[in-house]
């Protein structure tokens, strides 16, 4: 287990990891820049057969998981494993047809994670909603996704007797 956390810090052990993920290789979705020490994700994906839906733009479900668990891993990678980040909600807008290569950028600012931190001093749990859009290569947004966060410090296991 501690050589796979040390593999996952490494971000460009990280990328190429992701970037040979059979979901993400088969869906043609790429990771361009994973810097997680500077909270900043960007991910693209162009548009092939392996993703297209019926009418010939991307398959939505593509657009989503392009995007999906980098909110999450960065949080995870800033608070360290004595926090509990899980997916509590996700919604994503369709706005126009991806009929292009598309990326997005993901970002925490790392002000967000300090606050985070103190907010959950008490081991209360912890809700955040991030925003982000799609865009297309003309720079075109073609959907918005907003995906929410729980966040709790994990409580201390009592000492067996």
């Amino acid at each position: 287990m501690a050589i796979l956390r040390r593999l996952q810090n490494n971000p460009t052990i990280s990328k190429f990891l992701f970037n040979h993920y059979p979901p993400y290789r088969g869906a043609g979705i790429y990771i361009e820049i994973m810097n997680l020490e500077l909270c900043h994700v960007r991910v693209k994906m162009p548009l092939t057969w392996k993703n297209q839906n019926l009418v010939g733009t991307h398959f939505g479900g593509s657009l989503y998981s392009m995007v999906d668990p980098f909110y999450m891993m960065i949080l995870m990678h800033h608070l360290g494993s004595k926090y509990i980040v899980w997916d509590k909600a996700a919604e994503i807008n369709f706005l126009s047809p991806g009929r292009s290569t598309v990326h997005a950028d993901i970002r925490v600012d790392l002000a967000e994670i300090e606050q985070i931190r103190e907010l959950a001093e008490n081991y209360e749990p912890v809700l955040r909603t991030y925003h982000l859009n799609i865009f297309d290569e003309s720079g075109v947004r073609i959907a918005e996704v907003q995906k929410t966060l729980y966040i709790r410090r994990k409580k201390a296991k009592p000492f067996p007797q």
